[in-house]
C-alpha cells in the first residue's frame, strides 16, 4: 500500500522551483509484478525511501502497489526492479506488460493536469534511454486497456527500444486524474459469474474485471471517475447481483472520496480516515 515530511514533491525531476513559486505535489502509483518474494518487496519499499505513503502487496495477483509522493522516488523504484525481477518467471492473476507494469503520474490539490503531463513524459524520456526499457504512454493519447490490447502489434513504444526489454518486458507510463483501485469478493468461487458481474457494471466512470484470485474470485475494479461511481455505489452494485464476502480498497483515496461515503459505511467498505492521501501526507 513509514512516511516522513521530506518528500521531493516537485515534478520537475530535480531542478530548483522559482522563488516565489510552490512545487507541484503529485502522486504517482507505481505498480509492479511481484507481490510473493518479501525480501524483493522491502527491496522495492527501500528504494522508494521517505516518499512510501503506501504499499499494498496481493501474492495471487503476484503484484505490489507503491503510492509514492512526488515524480522522483519513482525512479529509483524503477530501476530496482528492472534490476531484480524477471518477467519470465512470472504468472499471476492480474494482465502485466512488464515488471514495472504501470506508472501514473496524478495532479493531487495544489498542481494541475499539464504538471502530470510533464512528469510523464519526463519519466519516459529516463527510462527508455536509461534502463532500456520501451515505454508507452497513456493519458490524453489513448487508455491503459488499449496499451494493454494493442502493445507491439498495431502499437509501438513512445520511448525507448521497439521490443521488449527481456526480463523487463515494458512500461505503461500515464497521467489520468484521481481513481480508486476497488475489488469486491464474491460469495461464490464462481469465476464465469464474476466475469458476467464485471461486463454488467462496466460504464463510463468503472473499469472491471472477473477475477480468479486463489480459491476466491473478485470483481476487481477502477473506479476512473469516484465522484460519479465511489466504493458505495460500486459495492452495491455488484451485491445486486450476486452475494458478496468484503471489500478491498487498494491503495489511498482523497479525503473528498471518503467523505461521499457514510461514516458508518467505512468498515464494511474497507475505508478509514488512515486511508486517505491527506493523513499519509500529514505524518
Amino acid at each position: 500500500m513509514t512516511t516522513s515530511p521530506s518528500w521531493e514533491l516537485a515534478g520537475n525531476f530535480g531542478r530548483a522551483p522559482a522563488i516565489g513559486k510552490t512545487p507541484p505535489v503529485l502522486e504517482c502509483v507505481v505498480n509492479v509484478s511481484e507481490g510473493r518474494d518479501r525480501r524483493r518487496i522491502d527491496r522495492l519499499a527501500a528504494a522508494a525511501g521517505t516518499a512510501l505513503l503506501d504499499l499494498h502487496t496481493d501474492p495471487d495477483h503476484h503484484r505490489s502497489v507503491l503510492t509514492l509522493a512526488g515524480a522522483e522516488a519513482v525512479r529509483a523504484v524503477a530501476a530496482e526492479a528492472v534490476a531484480v525481477l524477471d518477467l519470465r518467471d512470472h504468472a499471476g492473476a492480474h494482465p502485466r506488460i512488464g515488471v514495472v507494469d504501470v506508472v501514473p503520474f496524478v495532479a493531487l490539490e495544489g498542481s494541475t493536469a499539464a504538471e502530470a503531463l510533464d512528469a510523464r513524459d519526463r519519466f519516459c524520456d529516463w527510462a527508455g534511454t536509461e534502463l532500456g526499457v520501451p515505454c508507452f504512454r497513456y493519458g490524453p493519447e489513448r487508455t491503459l486497456p488499449e496499451i494493454r490490447r494493442s502493445a507491439f502489434t498495431v502499437l509501438l513504444p513512445d520511448r525507448g527500444p521497439a521490443a521488449p526489454h527481456p526480463t523487463a518486458g515494458a512500461i505503461a507510463v500515464g497521467q489520468r486524474p484521481v481513481l480508486v483501485a476497488y475489488n469486491v469478493w464474491l460469495a461464490e468461487p464462481d469465476v464465469a459469474l464474476a466475469k458476467r458481474i464485471a461486463m454488467e457494471v462496466r460504464s463510463p466512470s468503472v473499469r472491471a474485471l472477473g477475477l480468479q484470485v486463489g480459491d476466491r474470485v473478485q470483481v476487481s475494479m477502477n473506479l476512473i471517475d469516484p465522484a460519479v461511481t465511489g466504493p458505495g455505489l460500486a459495492t452495491d452494485a455488484v451485491a445486486a447481483l450476486a452475494p458478496i464476502d468484503g471489500c478491498e480498497l487498494v491503495g489511498l483515496v482523497p479525503r473528498w472520496v471518503l467523505d461521499l461515503e457514510p461514516p458508518e459505511r467505512w468498515g464494511e467498505l474497507d475505508l478509514a480516515e488512515d486511508r486517505t492521501i491527506e493523513a499519509r501526507l500529514r505524518r
